[in-house]
């Protein structure tokens, strides 16, 4: 069997896994109860998030780190820790809603093909639904990654937080070379 009948087998395989879940859950399935996209492997999210965590070290040193290192120096002030949480978690917001309202993807999802879409009818998530998902992030992955675990056990691979936001993280198609 050649590499590309074999690539195609698996997607046949792979549809009809996702057409087999999409009639017990309305996550990512259309009014007709097709899927609008693959869903993506916990495997590739996970791979997509460790890849975001390394991003986003750029992202916090601009924005966090030379600001407070700048404040420090010249007026010999440092913020009570709390603070210094609460400007993470909104310069991350901001990161994140951002990115998952212009197209539905980070840049690691680009990388790893992967978007956020809306569970119910697939389109980009709104802004208060991306919020929401960003802010369930955080006690899904800092409570001992339970959120992340909770995958293992979904019936669609979902993380917790992607299933009480009402998001899901589809797989996008390769595109055609040329």
């Amino acid at each position: 069997m050649t590499r590309s009948k074999s690539r195609a087998a698996k997607l046949a395989i792979g549809r009809a896994a996702v057409d087999k879940h999409t009639g017990s859950s309305p996550a990512c399935a259309s009014a007709g109860g097709r899927p609008i996209a693959e869903l993506a492997g916990l495997r590739r999210r996970l791979a997509s998030m460790l890849y975001e965590s390394m991003l986003l070290l750029g992202v916090l040193a601009l924005t966090f780190l030379v600001p407070y290192l700048i404040l420090g120096q010249v007026a010999d002030f440092v913020p009570p820790g709390w603070l210094l949480w609460l400007h993470v978690f909104a310069v991350l917001g901001v990161y994140f809603v951002w990115y998952w309202r212009r197209g539905g993807q980070t840049l690691a999802m680009q990388t790893w093909r992967l978007k956020i879409v809306a569970g119910a009818d697939g389109r980009l998530a709104s802004v208060g639904r991306c919020g929401l998902r960003y802010a369930l992030a955080w006690p899904s992955v800092l409570l001992g990654g339970v959120g992340l675990a909770w995958a293992l056990v979904d019936r669609d691979r979902q993380f917790l937080h992607d299933r009480l936001a009402g998001t899901c993280i589809v797989l996008l198609p390769v595109a055609p070379k040329g």
